[in-house]
């Protein structure tokens, strides 16, 4: 096998965030960048002799440039056969899919997720485990150390692989097989969902819907699984094929950036039914005609209704949702006598109860739901899952929410993010939270007492590993809660985001508007964490 061993000096900002390492794509183009990273990678998860692998991303830029280079260097550290997506595309969920159905050592991801993407945007990598979810911090934390000390990486000096061409291919050794991107996960979501009830329900005159995947990776999925399986009306799938800039648009699933598709469900003539989908396919936003349901309210709904899905129909072993997600999950899991546990923001957390059976269902606030059936969040699934309760109960979707809310109260919730504020002015606002945490308990603000105050700390009851500084969270009696959080997802200055959460049943107030219901918690947030003074941002980037 030839392969030369390149000297390189590490770089200082290769720590992996929520979900691997994300940065500006001229980042990556940097001399040795992503070959660092790779072997860091490599190193940090030992030997890799004789070791199998799934490659595959979102199609953004620089995804087969990436790809090609981390073929070379696997086959020059001693990998022995590759899975690799047609054209280098792989959704995040169908690579979980993947990982497990291919029984793989372990896989890279190539993706910035809902970031945007071309030239000037974002690149993002991560590497996920043999249970097919992204590595634990054990792993991460790991990657970061070998990047501090890297010396030198392994690369093949093979020609590069054709990705566009389904078959079996040798690369220094290496066998590398280009797969059909889509038809492990479409057949994997056949044995979750009743198809023919599905199929059956879009046949109806009366039901229409519209699946927008933002110029993104789940335009194929969409078209192969809604289109081609399920019957749907040709275009039923709108911005269904992949672009490398992802049409120079925010492929962010949500009220603001899917602004196509919330005009249409929000007009005179919307569908019944309309969904959208992220960058690399893991985020879900649901809709209804002119109805807009939370993705806290739609992990809750999918858990109550679980039963009318064939492979949940003999019920959950648990709910997990991360910190800042509403409670509303809470409530069903508890009506149906399950554990319900409250995990860290990263689909990460959620590994060991999926793999210890004690959660079925996932979800988190920012979009993402998923299942035991992978290990990453997965938004075609969410859709689906939505499709089958839709068809089993004959009802429209905002019919179906209210009536959950009748059942269980409804967790009025919204989620304020401020982007791109420069870090020190975000860490400013999060120290003055931080300083005030031992004597906020027992205070009274605009009538609400502080029944409790902390930085989120999480004992993973699976391994025992603990994760701390995870968001602060100021909770009142009665329920509602601020949590506040610095997310990790972006690759330019620090996004603080703020949760604001109050529970309501009475069946009179239910319907209420949700910035007017919560106009007083979100005044309180904003002055408690004093947002004006320490960042000048008078008010959000997005509201959701």
């Amino acid at each position: 096998m030839a392969h030369t061993t390149v000297t390189t000096t590490p770089f200082t900002d290769q720590k992996p965030g929520t979900s691997g390492l994300r940065k500006k794509v001229t980042v990556f183009q940097q001399a040795n960048y992503l070959e660092n990273f790779v072997q860091a990678t490599f190193n940090a998860i030992g030997d890799c002799v004789g070791k199998s692998l799934v490659i595959g991303g979102d199609g953004r830029f620089y995804n087969q440039t990436a790809i090609q280079i981390i073929l070379k260097m696997a086959a020059a550290n001693g990998f022995t056969q590759v899975w690799v997506g047609q054209n280098g595309i792989l959704s995040t969920p169908a690579a979980s899919c993947v990982i497990r159905k291919y029984q793989a050592f372990g896989g890279i991801i190539l993706s910035a997720s809902h970031n945007p993407a071309g030239q000037d945007g974002d690149f993002g990598i991560k590497f996920n485990t043999s249970n097919g979810g992204p590595a634990p911090e054990s792993i991460t934390e790991a990657i970061f150390e070998h990047s501090l000390t890297i010396k030198d990486y392994k690369i093949s000096n093979d020609a590069d692989v054709a990705l566009d061409e389904i078959g079996s291919k040798e690369l220094s050794g290496m066998t590398v097989d280009i797969i059909d991107s889509v038809s492990d996960y479409a057949d994997l979501m056949e044995t979750i969902f009743d198809f023919k009830q599905i199929a059956d329900l879009l046949a109806k005159d009366s039901f229409s819907m519209r699946f927008d995947a933002m110029h993104a990776v789940t335009g194929p999925y969409a078209k192969e699984i809604l289109e081609n399986r399920l019957g749907a009306e040709k275009g039923t799938v709108i911005n269904g094929i992949p672009l490398p800039d992802f049409a120079k648009g925010h492929p962010d699933p949500n009220l603001t950036y899917a602004e196509e598709l919330v005009a249409e469900m929000f007009s005179d003539h919307a569908p019944v039914f309309g969904a959208a989908s992220d960058g690399d396919g893991d985020r879900n936003m649901i809709l209804g005609a002119n109805f807009f349901v939370t993705p806290s309210d739609s992990l809750a709904i999918l858990a109550a209704n679980a039963d009318l899905v064939p492979a949940y129909k003999d019920g959950l072993s648990g709910i997990a949702r991360s910190m800042p997600t509403s409670q509303a999950a809470d409530r069903v899991a508890e009506k149906l006598g399950i554990e319900a546990h409250e995990t860290p923001t990263g689909w990460k957390f959620f590994g060991n109860l999926l793999d210890a059976d004690r959660a079925t269902l996932c979800g988190e606030e920012s979009f993402g739901t998923g299942s035991n059936h992978i290990r990453e969040k997965d938004g075609l699934w969410a859709v689906l899952f939505w499709l089958n309760i839709l068809a089993a109960r004959g009802q429209s979707v905002a019919d179906i929410v209210i009536q959950h809310w009748q059942t269980f109260g409804r967790n009025f919730y919204t989620r304020h993010d401020y982007e791109a504020i420069p870090n020190a002015e975000a860490e400013q606002v999060m120290q003055h939270l931080e300083d005030q945490l031992p004597t906020l308990t027992g205070k009274t603000f605009k009538g609400r007492t502080v029944s409790y105050a902390d930085n989120f700390s999480y004992h993973d009851p699976i391994d025992n590993s603990v994760s701390s500084q995870q968001g602060i969270r100021i909770g009142f009696d009665g329920g509602d809660r601020i949590v506040y959080r610095l997310s990790g997802t972006g690759t330019e200055g620090a996004t603080l985001r703020v949760y604001i959460e109050s529970y309501e049943d009475d069946k009179a107030k239910l319907l209420d508007d949700t910035q007017q219901t919560l106009a007083d918690l979100i005044e309180l947030a904003d002055s408690l964490a004093k947002i004006v003074d320490f960042t000048g941002r008078t008010t959000p980037t997005v509201i959701t």
